[in-house]
């Protein structure tokens, strides 16, 4: 999984990349947590940026649950050479519920949970707006099956602050070096999840942070979130984050919610 640790502050800071990316999506951000924190960046087996990818197993990793697992090992093992404290899991995207659902299995690993765009569902119902209607999924798998290359280049189009070029392009990179058939069964898993039911048994801290503009996530998800989560939670919107990466193209705002909540 191409696991690194960076920096050598008291505390210990887990990073978790979401759909798609790699831990590069980090970097804007990573040498200002660095200076505080001690850091731990890695790659989900799904990802382009690991050299054997077929250690990614569709017909295992058909929920969140085997992702925890796999999050939970790789955290015992940090922990095996290092300090036995509680770590502050960031988590981005589809990793935000991979965090809640490793944090309910070993809540004593963690400290607390920062949530980035994150959401339990994204398909809306007569009570709850996840933001895309079954038509709008079905079309996002039949697109990824249908003309991955194409794809790959249209979905950061609307899902990355434009105004921001290298990190879209670096985004376009990443989508483009996963394997078509990974992404299409990865896709399926969290486009079609529904983890609501998890968010009462998350027991830890929560800062949920939400970019203002964001295609993927809206506004209301978060304190949907917030308001079912166990623990006690608190939301940042960050009104004038465009698109779904804000640690890629708001990256100082982001940072400066994260010093606030976490006092570094």
């Amino acid at each position: 999984m191409n696991a690194r640790i960076i920096g050598s502050g008291d505390r210990t800071m887990v990073l978790a990349h979401g759909f798609g990316g790699d831990q590069t999506v980090w970097d804007k951000v990573l040498p200002v947590l660095s200076e505080s924190f001690k850091i731990l960046v890695f790659d989900w087996l799904f990802s382009g940026a690991v050299k054997d990818q077929t250690l990614y197993d569709p017909f295992k990793y058909t929920s969140f649950e085997p992702f925890a697992e796999d999050l939970i090992l790789l955290m015992e093992e940090m922990r095996s050479g290092s300090s036995d404290r509680p770590v502050i899991f960031v988590g981005h995207s589809m990793s935000g519920m991979i965090g809640c659902a490793a944090s309910v299995k070993r809540p004593e690993l963690f400290e607390r949970l920062v949530l980035i765009a994150a959401s339990p569902r994204y398909i809306n119902s007569e009570d709850y707006k996840g933001g895309f209607d079954t038509k709008d999924i079905d079309t996002i798998f039949f697109d990824i099956e249908s003309n991955y290359e194409a794809w790959s280049t249209a979905f950061p189009s609307v899902t990355v602050d434009h105004r921001d070029s290298a990190s879209l392009q670096r985004f376009v990179k990443c989508l483009k070096r996963m394997r078509p058939d990974t992404a299409l069964a990865l896709a399926k898993v969290v486009f079609a999840s529904d983890e609501r039911e998890l968010l009462g048994h998350v027991s830890l801290p929560c800062h949920i942070i939400q970019p203002g503009n964001d295609v993927v996530v809206p506004t209301s998800v978060a304190y949907y979130m917030a308001e079912k989560i166990k623990g006690k939670s608190t939301v940042e919107i960050i009104g004038d984050a465009q698109g779904h990466f804000p640690q890629m193209t708001s990256h100082l705002e982001l940072l400066d919610v994260m010093r606030r909540i976490l006092g570094f």
